[in-house]
Order: C-alpha cells, then structure tokens, then sequence
C-alpha cells in the first residue's frame, strides 16, 4: 500500500453525516448541496429567511435532481439541527451571521469556504484584508464552541450546479487546528466524485488559500474557464 493509498484509507466513514449550509441559496451554497446530496447526504439550506431557502430546495430538487435528500429552513434550524455546517455566506454579512448563531454552532464542525474579495473596474478581483488574518480565523474567533475548518474555497459554483459534469476534477484544500476534523472534512470532499481533499496547514495559512480565489477568478476570465486546483506528488 502507497502513502497516498494509506492516508486515504485512514480517514474517516463520513456516508451518514447530515449538512447544513449557511447561505445556501446562493449558487456556492446549492452547489455544494447538490453534489453532497448526490453523494447521499442528507443536506439543509439556510437562509435568514425560511420561505427562500424552501424555495431555493424546491428549485434544487426539480428536474434532472428530483429526489435528492435537500430541504431549506431558516439559518437557526439548518445549523442545530445539522452534524456539519458549511458557511457559504457573503462575506459582508460573514461575522453577523455567525454571531447570531454561536449557540445552535456550537461542539459543532464548521466548514467557511468565503472568500473575503473585492471588486474594481479595470483591476478585477483583489483580496480584502481581514483583521484577524482570514474568514476562517474570523469565524474561529467568533466562534470559540466550535471546531472551524477551512475548505472548498476553489470550487466551481457552475460546474457544481451543472448535471452534465459527472466529476469535480480538483483537489480542495482543507485547513485547520484539529485533525479529527480536519481529517473529516477531507473524507466530506472526497465523498464528491472526482474531489480530493488535501490537508493545506492550521489555520493561520488560510488567508493565502481565500486570496488565490482572485487569481482564480482572473484566470477564469482570460481564459473563459472554471479553473481549479491540482496537488502534484501527493
């Protein structure tokens, strides 16, 4: 047995965990569910407003996806009544929406896969500096119950959403303090065909992670693609 086939095979059974997602009406968010439900979870979209994260379900669950395992519910109902919670927030309403929600978050995993990105005619997208380094150690700091990984930063909403891509031909970054979760959260990416999710460092190396995702966006427009990432030799 290889290291990279040993390493794989030691991570965790994640088949039963159910999935909540902050900001699920989004197409980062619905993305995320879709290709989780597909993979067999059992997935919650939130939203502060109940009513649209019903409504956001209902479109997920129609069509080619009639029948995946995704309902909607307010913020409060996804996150306490879910085993893992991804935040998939804009990064605007990022540090409000997990204060408002410290106790239904807490003893919990939370996965933040924002990007904390600006925007500028004739620059594109550049990174935003964050007081305590990142969004990841924003949402650690404010939520100190908790267990934040950072993860799915890279990810192609389109192509998540789009039923004509069988597989997600990328590698994500996982990064974080706790190798339980960590490790579990690897185990979550590599649930999605053709995902692999590396270990990346602790936490204090996800700035660098969520500021690539501007020179993704750049290469995306040059190039009219969906780029990812790859991890040689590992």
């Amino acid at each position: 047995m290889t290291e990279q086939q040993k390493t794989a095979h030691d991570l965790p059974d994640v088949s039963g965990l159910t999935i909540g997602i902050l900001g699920g009406t989004g197409d980062q968010g619905k993305g995320l569910a879709r290709r989780l439900a597909l993979a067999g979870h059992r997935v919650t979209l939130g939203s502060r407003r109940a009513e649209r994260a019903r409504a956001a379900a209902d479109e997920l669950t129609s069509g080619p996806d009639a029948g995946l395992p995704v309902s909607g519910a307010d913020n409060a109902v996804a996150a306490g009544g879910s085993d893992v919670v991804i935040v998939a927030v804009p990064w605007d309403g990022h540090r409000a929406t997990l204060e408002s929600l410290r106790a239904e978050l807490a003893g919990k995993i939370v996965i933040d896969c924002v990007n904390p990105l600006g925007f500028e005619k004739g620059k594109g997208a550049f990174a935003l500096p964050v007081e305590e380094g990142s969004a990841a150690e924003q949402a650690a700091a404010v939520l100190p119950d908790s267990r934040v990984v950072a993860a799915f930063h890279h990810v192609s909403a389109k192509l998540l959403l789009d039923p004509g891509v069988a597989e997600m031909e990328l590698d994500v970054l996982v990064l974080g303090n706790d190798r339980e979760a960590t490790d579990l959260v690897q185990a979550l990416a590599g649930r999605i065909p053709g995902m692999r999710g590396v270990y990346g460092g602790r936490l204090h190396n996800a700035h660098q992670v969520e500021a690539l995702t501007a020179n993704l966006i750049s290469i995306n427009r040059r190039y009219k693609a969906h780029a990812g990432l790859r991890v040689t030799d590992v």
